[in-house]
């Protein structure tokens, strides 16, 4: 039985074949695109667990493509595989939603290990917590979905809403960027300097109404990170007798 399925994005036929070749010795299952176009297509209608992308690529470039793997699977797991090194092109990429970046070259080994690593972190992100009650909004995280008093809905992109769990399930505590970092986006944060968790802490204060001169929902812990303050997580159905939960 594979290991999992990937799917190789690269329009360089020898990177892709070398790509193939490691992940199926290891034990995965592969499909393969030469372009973003056919990516997206095979992402989308496929039983896929983790997608290597790269950047620069005809007819549709990877951050287009991961732009609209995000729409359709959010929760896809996606390691960007490109020859820019530069921090700013590395931050550009996280931000559009990818889980980790490979510079090229890079080694099969490495590769491998960057792929074990962005899966077991994938399952291990939180998900204990299925509702959370905050500043008289419900929060539905099965849903990705706010539930406003007066019984709207609204959608809640993947990344904040994982932020938003495990700040949740780590109630009281201050939790580090590097910790954040690690634990939601998946990245090992040594030697990183980005502001991509302010920034999707920016987009969740402003969806939940908080103040940003005086935040009282996500407080930030001067010195040491973020900390959700004044949230009860909603308690979850049980079943009564004779009757069934509603």
């Amino acid at each position: 039985m594979p290991l999992g399925t990937v799917l190789v994005v690269e329009d360089d036929q020898a990177i892709r074949m070398g790509v193939v070749d490691a992940l199926e010795l290891h034990g995965y299952s592969v499909l393969e695109a030469p372009d973003g176009a056919k990516g997206l297509q095979l992402a989308v209608a496929d039983d896929v667990d983790l997608v290597l992308l790269d950047i620069m690529m005809p007819k549709m470039d990877g951050l287009t493509m991961l732009t609209e793997v995000r729409r359709v699977k959010p929760g896809l797991p996606v390691i960007m595989l490109t020859a820019r090194g530069e921090e700013a092109d590395r931050v550009k990429g996280l931000n559009a939603g990818a889980d980790d970046y490979v510079v090229k070259p890079f080694s099969a080994t490495e590769l491998l290990a960057r792929v074990e690593a962005v899966l077991r972190r994938s399952a291990e992100r939180p998900q204990g917590i299925g509702r959370l009650i905050v500043a008289g909004l419900t929060v539905d995280f099965e849903r990705r979905e706010l539930l406003r008093p007066d019984g709207q809905r609204e959608p809640i992109p993947e990344r904040e809403a994982e932020l938003l769990r495990y700040l949740a399930s780590n109630r009281g505590r201050a939790i580090s960027r590097d910790e954040l970092l690690s634990r939601v986006w998946g990245l090992d944060p040594r030697g990183m300097q980005t502001r991509t968790v302010d920034m999707a802490v920016a987009r969740l204060r402003e969806q939940l109404g908080d103040d940003p001169g005086n935040p009282g929902v996500i407080v930030t812990v001067r010195g040491k990170g973020y900390m959700l303050a004044a949230a009860t997580p909603a308690a979850k159905a049980r079943p009564t007798p004779g009757g069934s939960a509603p």
